[in-house]
């Protein structure tokens, strides 16, 4: 009988070393000075000593994943853009209290490890912590044949910020009458994919790959488009603006997420028609076969962050985020360009009238 070893399992040390080496640059390119060490070490060090000039720093904690979206990517063959959905997931929700995301971790689990394929997961992720600027420290590559298929990966991310204790953004003093600016999405990001592929190819038996008139590019791509990252955005806007509170729009929409910031006893009256949604939403809308409330519990629709601040500091504030350069918008393909512009909207205000969300 042969001898037995790892490789027949369906586990391959030598391809895993070589992922490593494709990857390793483009690691490094995301690190600062306050990396410490280098690669192979058996976790990552980062320095603090460039925050201790606050009053009371504290460290916030973010982690998420990609969700099914990575079905699409997996269907598609196409896995240059989930890397940056996974950054964006954790680092979104950082900035929801005003941190500065420090740095970031990855962990991947598959059915049988491909070099090429790492590569261009990482290269994203990559992609995702430059556009953070924060330092891709650590990770993990874990290959499961049996409980993964050959084709089949899950993605998680980790992420630590920074902030001033007293300066963090927590929404406790947000009052009727307080308006609410939505910041565009760039489609879908990722969140209710579970519903997307039961809408476009169950439904509708939609092919990916065929091209899409008003969506300029295949319904695949277009329901790759990465997930927008808000961190320059809203890290600029609280140095120059009075922000209230901010809220990351993921899985239960713009009726779910924007009142957990906001003191109990208190509602929102959302304008749906007040910005223009991308077209991916536009296409779901004229479908006609989904509830106006479901779809704005279960997507974005078109809004993926938004601010509250008092009613006069509204237009600073939108003529901010209107008049400033998105420079992430140089890390993506060029059909994701303009999807990827940050446009301010008034979307709505608080209100002592009614909890919950009212949509108008």
């Amino acid at each position: 009988m042969a001898m037995l070893t790892y490789k027949n399992s369906g586990v391959n040390i030598d391809e895993g070393n070589r992922a490593v080496d494709l990857i390793k640059g483009k690691i490094k390119e995301t690190y600062d000075s306050n990396v410490v060490g280098d690669l192979g070490n058996f976790s990552g060090s980062y320095s603090i000593k460039d925050f201790m000039g606050m009053e009371e720093p504290i460290l916030l904690a973010s982690t998420d994943g990609v969700g099914t979206k990575l079905k699409i990517a997996q269907m598609m063959d196409k896995h240059n853009t989930v890397g940056i959905d996974l950054v964006a997931m954790c680092v979104n929700d950082l900035i929801c209290q005003g941190a500065k995301p420090l740095f970031f971790l990855d962990y991947i689990a598959l059915g049988k490890l491909v070099p090429e394929h790492i590569e261009k997961i990482v290269s994203g992720i990559a992609d995702g912590c430059k556009m953070s600027s924060c330092a891709l420290i650590g990770g993990e590559t874990a290959e499961m044949p049996g409980m993964y298929g050959e084709d089949d990966y899950d993605l998680a991310g980790f992420s630590i910020g920074i902030a001033d204790k007293k300066k963090v953004v927590s929404g406790a003093d947000v009052k009727s009458g307080d308006v609410l600016v939505g910041i565009s999405s760039s489609g879908i990001h990722s969140n209710g994919f579970s519903f997307i592929r039961k809408i476009f190819l169950d439904e509708y038996k939609y092919d990916l790959s065929k091209y899409v008139d008003e969506l300029n590019m295949s319904l695949g791509d277009a329901l790759l488009t990465p997930t927008k990252i808000y961190v320059d955005l809203a890290l600029d806007a609280i140095k120059n603006n009075n922000i209230k509170a901010i809220a990351h729009i993921t899985g239960g929409g713009l009726i779910e997420n924007i009142v957990r910031v906001i003191p109990k006893g208190l509602g929102l009256d959302i304008e749906t028609k007040s910005w223009e949604k991308a077209p991916i939403f536009k296409m779901i809308e004229g479908f006609d076969a989904i509830d106006k409330r479901e779809l704005h519990k279960s997507f974005n629709m078109g809004v993926g962050l938004v601010m509250i601040v008092n009613k006069e500091d509204v237009n600073k504030l939108v003529d901010f985020v209107n008049n400033r350069e998105n420079k992430n918008i140089a890390f993506v393909e060029d059909k994701y360009k303009e999807l990827m512009e940050d446009k301010a909207y008034i979307i709505g205000e608080v209100t002592e009238k009614h909890e919950g969300v009212e949509l108008i």
